[in-house]
């Protein structure tokens, strides 16, 4: 069972690569805030499925603390964007 968590998880790890290029080639701010949302919820899901893979249970936590990090970058995201539009 942890193979098939193991393999779940290089999956999504992959999806979140192909997030990364989004992030660094989008032509829209929406477009890269989209894909920095992807970026984190994927790893979140990455450290939960290795953690529950590894019977880990500081990647829980870990996981927790990226998803309030990820809450506040998304906030600072939309309030740096509405500033430059304000100009």
């Amino acid at each position: 069972m942890a193979e098939v968590l193991l393999l779940l998880a290089a999956i999504i790890l992959a999806a979140v690569a192909a997030g990364l290029w989004r992030v660094l080639r989008g032509p829209a701010p929406a477009d890269k805030l989209m894909a920095a949302q992807l970026l984190c919820t994927g790893g979140i899901a990455v450290l939960l499925i290795f953690g529950a893979a590894t019977r880990a249970a500081g990647l829980a936590d870990v996981a927790l603390v990226m998803a309030l990090l990820s809450a506040f970058a998304t906030v600072a995201f939309v309030l740096a964007a509405r500033m430059l539009d304000d100009r």
